[in-house]
């Protein structure tokens, strides 16, 4: 296999569950390496078993997997892997979750219930993990719940990039935020596009209802204008879809949606292709089904900025110059 080295001999083990071997590949690709040979399986009651074929003793072992459904047994996989390299003397473990698992659960809506995502980092670390990467984390606080560094990566540049490309008029465009609480990540969106205006639309929801918000009224001025509709994820996709008819009906001239996790849940396929977005822009942080996609759907890889920040962690260089200082 061939190994990126340094001069102080370290050794980088890339290893990969079987949520998503495709994107571990094109990480791997990035960073002229491979992924560690690994045998895994499922045995008949739902248990897993993974072995890496070669030694790890010594390496900077980073381990790659993302979390579609059944979440649950895309986590476990991992755990297992993380304890494996553990008790194989990997020098440092770090977990590469470009779709950090049970992000929405993030605080207590009600008494009595979870904060399943600070447990998420908490098995992490007793597994045996030493730092955590992640992509567009559903909530920045999520970055405190790991007791070690945390790489917040950001796909927004990418996902910005694309769309300059792909409209004629920046100055026609105006950012959408589906609610007021990605206000502050929709002001990094008008950043990137030349100081584009904001709008947002209010919506409902109702705790009690998991997947389903209303989408009420539009607040700024849309009329005539470009609307890009943001958002971290989009699962089942009625919001984002009573948010595009919500813009055409105060006029907007064309809508584009730009996501960075692509969760797509049944009917979102359904609705996204047939809510009247010009355009649906995810990253392939997850990977998709044919019965996820659609003819309007375009997938950016994350590949690239997963790799760059993988090689600044092994080089011991600075994650945060990848975007201009900047940390969500």
């Amino acid at each position: 296999m061939t190994e990126i080295t340094n001069p102080g001999e370290k050794k980088m083990a890339l290893v990969s569950g079987r949520a998503h071997p495709e994107l571990a590949e094109q990480i791997a690709a990035e960073l002229g390496n491979e992924v560690l040979p690994s045998s895994a399986y499922t045995f008949a009651n739902g248990e897993t078993y993974v072995r890496f074929e070669e030694s790890v003793r010594g390496k900077d072992a980073f381990v790659i997997q993302s979390h579609p459904a059944p979440i649950n047994d895309a986590m476990m996989e991992q755990l297992i892997m993380i304890d494996s390299l553990k008790r194989a003397s990997a020098r440092s473990i770090t977990v590469v979750s470009p779709f950090y698992p049970y992000a929405r659960q993030d605080k207590k809506h009600k008494g009595r219930e979870p904060i399943s995502a600070r447990l998420m980092s908490d098995l992490y670390k007793t597994a045996g993990a030493d730092r955590l990467m992640s992509v567009d984390l559903h909530t920045a606080q999520i970055q405190g719940f790991f007791d070690g560094p945390v790489d917040h990566l950001m796909a927004i540049p990418l996902l910005a990039g694309h769309i300059k490309n792909r409209v004629d008029d920046v100055n026609n465009v105006t950012v959408v935020s589906p609610d007021t609480g990605r206000v502050r990540v929709a002001e990094q969106w008008a950043e990137l596009l030349g100081g584009a205006p904001l709008a947002f639309v209010h919506k409902t929801r109702d705790v009690n209802v998991p997947n389903q918000a209303v989408s009420k009224t539009v607040v700024g001025d849309v009329e005539g204008r470009v609307c890009v509709l943001i958002d971290d994820m989009i699962d089942t996709g009625g919001t984002i879809a009573g948010a595009v008819k919500v813009l055409k009906d105060r006029g907007a001239k064309d809508v584009i949606i730009a996501a960075t996790h692509a969760v797509f849940s049944s009917p979102a396929a359904e609705r996204l292709g047939n809510c009247g977005a010009s355009e649906v822009v995810v990253t392939n942080t997850l990977p998709l089904r044919d019965d996820q996609k659609f003819d309007n759907l375009t997938v950016l890889s994350i590949a690239p900025l997963i790799a760059r920040a993988i090689k600044e962690v092994f080089d011991e260089g600075s994650v945060t110059s990848l975007f201009n200082g900047r940390s969500n």
